[in-house]
């Protein structure tokens, strides 16, 4: 092992070990973090800033302070006197690497920043807000009716649009006399409908005719955020917009998170500032995009999982990192913007939405509302892929939930080549079964690797690495061409041998005379399938097969322990939800046993449902009922007390699966023979004997 410090790069994930002294940009170009430097490391661009996040990183081991970097230096000094140079920033072309550290590359500084891919849903949405705009012609005073200016306006209100018992914002007071004499006492009244107290209560108040109002609906990702600004007069969506999530910075995965805050005093505190400050400054761009001003909306939904919910409410998380899981409030929560730090309206009201479970939080439950699998007979199964899959299964009749701890390979950490989605990473891959040639499109360019005018296109970007959607699909091609077992084995007996030596050390490659690729090259005592040679140089290796294999089995088995519950053998209907599931093919999904049987056509992407479950309720608070009325009779199961679990997963580690038939799959895709030893059991591809896991005995032993 190692002695030389260990460096995180977030929000990639991508780590290594570094001399001390090595400069942190030389440390991130030799793992492919992209960090943007166009001055050849002058310190004369600005653009290779980075920061460092102090604290104790339980998950990795290490302990990451400011210390463990070099000192300011006379070239960060002079770019800081010439430019701003933001406090806690530091040029990584000038810094060096002193001890273990964690470095953020900050999003702002980066030209080829994440694609955050959470577009709005086009649907119409029916529109009963949960505030109304009400103009209203007030009476004068009259030195006979000494009634005061608020209570003629209550008057003028209850006779025109038949508010009774009228509650009013505290702050509205003294502005009240003011605002009614402006325009010769029309006024516009915000009347917003108070679901937790059965009253309307006034929380806005303007001049004359004011015919416009808005809100936002906004998704916290443990990855990403994103949020739409619609007008609450006319449900059109005005603007978009995404951004990283800066948490990312505390830890990849959700547990990551909870270790952070319970081994650092003030983790709960910083990363609930990250996210509102993340969350306001996208509050600014859609207001810039929809030329509306902040005091304009009047109305917030905000969903998320459980952990993020937490943290942007201030709730320490900490009570979610265990059994028994124990949500410190699982309800709809009614706040006001100033309550959780988002200047807005003085009056501009928050909602959120019911978390299901522990682990199935606001975001699966507003995508149940946008989905509707419990307004339907048919089975659906709704399904979010994240580093923390949240799985919703039924129909009118029952509806199961519950999480399954996925990790976030699927999004490119853990992979060697992985990367989130951005400009440059390869996101689809097609891979030709008999000369075993891949060919594969980036993001941002159109054409095929294969295709003309490629190269040209893609030098403006690079190939920079590969994302999920291309992950499943990679090994998905990588088994339906034989170039993987349906035990995930990389079959080294297709690999050309280049050298005499490899054949006197790796006595397996000459079992067969199957040689046909010089992709696929051996890796230790393992091998790798080469999927671009370049710069970097980017390969599927077996870690990164089984890192796949680990994640889609925890899915499946999650899936799997709610067919059990409900009964059933099959799914009616499959819907993929969330930013990452919005680009998975279904097909390769299947192939790589993701997802249990069934009709191609039945199962589609949905987008950010999640985020258009939050649309629902802000144009809709109809919705609001039905969610909170659905989440009541939603059942929740705890995976990791389920005892059917492990052999789910032990089973689901095949590719698609051990045990379970996919008769559907197999009339659409032609897949391969099963590759089996003596006693019917799949074995390496090479031949030689597969030791089985305990887990896997022990599951055998049950099966039969």
């Amino acid at each position: 092992m190692s002695t030389d410090p260990l460096v995180l790069f977030m929000p990639s994930g991508k780590r290594g070990h570094f001399p001390v002294g090595t400069p942190v940009l030389e440390a991130a170009r030799s793992l492919g973090v992209y960090v943007e430097s166009v001055c050849g490391g002058r310190a004369t661009c600005g653009r290779c800033q980075i920061e460092v996040q102090e604290g104790r990183f339980a998950k990795h081991g290490i302990t990451s302070a400011n210390e463990h970097i070099s000192a300011i230096g006379p070239k960060e000094l002079r770019y800081a006197e010439k430019r701003e140079l933001k406090p806690g920033r530091r040029l990584s072309c000038s810094a060096t690497i002193e001890g273990d550290l964690v470095i953020d590359v900050p999003q702002d500084v980066q030209v080829n920043a994440q694609t955050i891919r959470k577009d709005v849903d086009t649907r119409s949405i029916e529109r009963n807000p949960a505030v109304h705009m009400c103009y209203v012609e007030v009476e004068e005073p009259d030195m006979h009716k000494p009634l005061g200016d608020l209570d003629r306006l209550k008057a003028a209100l209850e006779k025109d649009w038949g508010y009774k018992e009228l509650q009013v914002d505290a702050y509205l007071l003294p502005k009240l006399q003011q605002i009614l004499r402006k325009e010769k006492w029309g006024v516009t009244a915000a009347i917003h409908h108070g679901e937790e107290t059965g009253r309307p209560t006034l929380i806005a108040l303007w001049p004359g005719l004011k015919n416009e109002a808005y809100g936002i609906a906004c998704d916290i990702g443990s990855t990403t955020i994103a949020m739409h600004l619609s007008s609450l007069l006319s449900g059109r969506t005005l603007a978009s917009a995404g951004a990283s999530n800066p948490q990312i910075r505390f830890g990849e995965d959700l547990m990551s998170r909870v270790s952070y805050v319970m081994m650092n005093p003030d983790g709960r505190e910083a990363m609930t500032l990250a996210v509102r400050e993340a969350v306001n400054n996208l509050v600014d761009k859609v207001c810039a995009d929809g030329g509306i001003a902040r005091e304009d909306i009047l109305d917030a939904v905000f969903v998320g999982n459980p952990i993020m919910h937490h943290l942007f409410l201030g709730i320490d998380p900490t009570e979610l990192g265990g059994a028994p899981f124990a949500l410190a409030v699982s309800g709809a929560m009614h706040l006001k913007s100033s309550d959780i730090g988002l200047p807005m309206n003085p009056g501009t009201r928050v909602y959120m939405l019911p978390c299901i479970a522990g682990h199935v939080g606001a975001d699966a439950a507003a995508a149940t509302l946008s989905e509707g699998p419990h307004r339907q007979d048919e089975m659906m199964l709704l399904v979010d892929v994240g580093t923390n899959a949240e799985i919703v299964l039924g129909n009118r009749q029952r509806t199961v939930a519950a999480s399954s701890p996925t990790g976030p390979a699927f999004e490119g950490a853990e992979i060697s080549g992985g990367q989130r989605a951005a400009p440059g990473a390869i996101e689809r891959v097609r891979i030709d079964p008999d000369t075993l040639e891949p060919k594969f499109r980036i993001i941002g360019v159109e054409q095929w690797s294969d295709e003309p005018g490629f190269a040209e296109a893609a030098s403006r970007t690079g190939i920079t690495g590969i994302c999920g959607s291309a992950i499943i699909e990679v090994i998905a091609e990588m088994y339906l061409s034989g170039i993987i077992s349906e035990d995930g084995v990389i079959d080294g007996s297709l690999a050309q041998i280049q050298e005499k030596c490899e054949a006197v050390f790796r006595p397996d490659l000459r079992k067969k005379n199957n040689a046909r690729s010089p992709r696929i090259t051996a890796n230790g005592r393992t091998f790798s399938y080469l999927l671009h040679e370049g710069s970097p140089r980017i390969a599927i290796t077996q870690n990164d097969v089984r890192a796949i294999q680990l994640a889609k089995a925890a899915l499946y088995a999650g899936v799997k322990l709610l067919m059990d519950k409900l009964g059933i053998d099959h799914v009616d209907q499959i819907r993929f939800a969330g930013a990452f599931g919005s680009f998975i093919d279904p097909k390769y999904a299947m192939v790589l046993g993701l997802i249990p049987d069934c009709e191609l056509e039945n199962v589609k992407a949905v987008g950010n449902a999640a985020g258009t479950g939050a649309r629902m309720a802000l144009l809709n608070r109809d919705y609001r009922r039905e969610v909170e009325e659905t989440v009541g009779r939603i059942e929740k199961i705890e995976t990791a007390l389920e005892p059917k679990f492990q052999e789910h997963f032990v089973y689901a580690m095949a590719i698609p699966n051990k045990v379970d038939p996919f008769p559907k799959l197999s009339a659409a895709v032609k897949l391969p023979e099963r590759k089996s030893d003596g006693d019917g059991s799949d074995g390496p591809a090479d031949g030689s004997p597969r030791r089985r896991s305990r887990e896997e005995r022990a599951a055998r032993r049950n099966r039969g």
